[in-house]
């Protein structure tokens, strides 16, 4: 389906072409049609699916109507990243509409966002803590609101802004479109939904499993070794825009730097960086001037980088819907990628998960060359680590791992970009 059959308003047509839009996704038949009625939504899809137009462009329809200098759409997200994302496509696809959007979120300024605010931004892209900390300074107007949507609710209740969003909600006009997307429903989400929403037309496109587009395999290894390990891989694969999730911020900062010794453009994204830092980091991996990012999962949360070819999760996530969204990161827009996870004994539980998710065993690999073998480097009289060794989290103790073999005998080198 091409977007000229969604009868949108054609002056939106220029934003689309210009932004390269041809075919639609599947998320976007089916949301598109339904949110220019004006109906509710609750949408579920993959990472990357084109999820964010499928919002933005009934959003810009039915703005292009009606008043002016007013702020009529308000887009409640949990990350500063995710929020300048969807700036950044709210921007592409109103070229020559003349509708203003603004991000307000925290770790910067308040000053022009409360710009933005008095001279009616028609759209508003916001994070809770900020933008409630405006609301209750009396900074916004919002009984002109006519659309809200609430993007990756799930990620919002994790990083507990869940009593925000409810305390936002409560000021807004009550006849309003309400759209919520959320890639897991826990009960808080649920209630919010069935609490928020009228009627809404549920769209569902398959987030129970990763990408089809993605190759997945598991590194097993001793703890001690996985930064060396890390290392290796990649010496051996094609770094031109890979993705590297470790568990902590000190732990992705760790690695950050010892890949960089190792004479790779790297940099990193976490919750210790300044905002002007994340920005800096994202622009250089998105152009090219950074090859390697390295990464905590919320600060990754909404990243949008369609060339990464390879995710390595340094660490494994806690949940398979973190794993999920992880590797999300590769093979979009029916791209191909491919997603390496370093796993120990202790990973074998979330390892079972996924197998069962997935339908199929994941593949085991054994890095040609690689001593498995190397002893843990000896501790400090004090008990403290080995110089140079990465620190592990203090919440699992580290168990020793059998060598490789134990796994299975598969020896494929990791492949290359495609």
């Amino acid at each position: 389906m091409n977007f000229e059959q969604f009868n949108l308003d054609s002056r939106l047509m220029l934003g689309i072409k210009k932004a390269g839009y041809e075919k639609a996704t599947p998320i976007q038949e089916a949301a598109i049609p339904a949110a220019v009625r004006g109906r509710d939504i609750i949408g579920t899809a993959q990472t990357g699916t084109g999820k964010t137009a499928a919002f933005v462009l009934p959003i810009l329809h039915k703005l292009l109507d009606g008043p002016r200098h007013v702020s009529r759409a308000l887009i409640v997200t949990p990350t500063r990243e995710l929020a300048e994302q969807i700036h950044d496509v709210v921007k592409a696809l109103s070229a020559g509409t003349k509708l203003r959007s603004a991000t307000i979120y925290g770790g910067v300024g308040p000053a022009p966002q409360v710009k933005a605010l008095r001279e009616g931004a028609e759209i508003l892209i916001v994070c809770p803590g900020r933008f409630l900390d405006l609301v209750n300074q009396g900074h916004a107007r919002l009984d002109k609101i006519e659309i809200l949507v609430l993007d990756e609710a799930d990620r919002m209740f994790d990083m507990g802004f869940l009593p925000d969003v409810k305390r936002i909600i409560k000021v807004l006009p009550t006849h309003r479109q309400t759209m919520l997307f959320s890639a897991t429903f826990p009960g808080e989400v649920e209630f919010l939904a069935s609490s928020t929403l009228k009627n809404p037309q549920k769209i569902a496109m398959g987030i129970s499993r990763p990408a089809h587009t993605v190759t997945h395999a598991l590194y097993p290894v001793p703890p001690h070794l996985k930064s060396q390990l890390l290392l290796a891989l990649l010496k051996k694969t094609d770094t031109n825009s890979v993705l590297i999730f470790a568990r902590t911020k000190y732990r992705a900062q760790k690695v950050a730097q010892q890949i960089e010794r190792a004479g790779h453009k790297v940099t990193s994204l976490h919750g210790d960086r300044s905002q002007g830092q994340r920005q800096s980091a994202l622009k250089g991996f998105k152009d090219g001037t950074h090859q390697i990012m390295v990464a905590t999962d919320i600060a990754a949360r909404g990243l949008d980088v369609e060339s990464i070819s390879h995710v390595i999760n340094y660490d494994m996530p806690d949940t398979a819907d973190a794993y999920i969204h992880r590797i999300g990161r590769t093979g979009r827009a029916q791209r191909t990628g491919d997603a390496f996870t370093l796993v120990t004994h202790e990973d074998n539980d979330m390892i079972r998960t996924l197998e069962r998710i997935m339908g199929q065993p994941l593949k085991r690999e054994v890095l040609e060359g690689f001593d498995y073998t190397a002893p843990a480097p000896p501790k400090s009289d004090s008990g403290g680590r080995g110089r140079g060794a990465p620190r592990e989290d203090s919440r699992r103790p580290p168990r020793p791992a059998p060598t490789p073999k134990s796994y299975g005998r598969n020896r494929l080198a990791p492949r290359k970009s495609r």
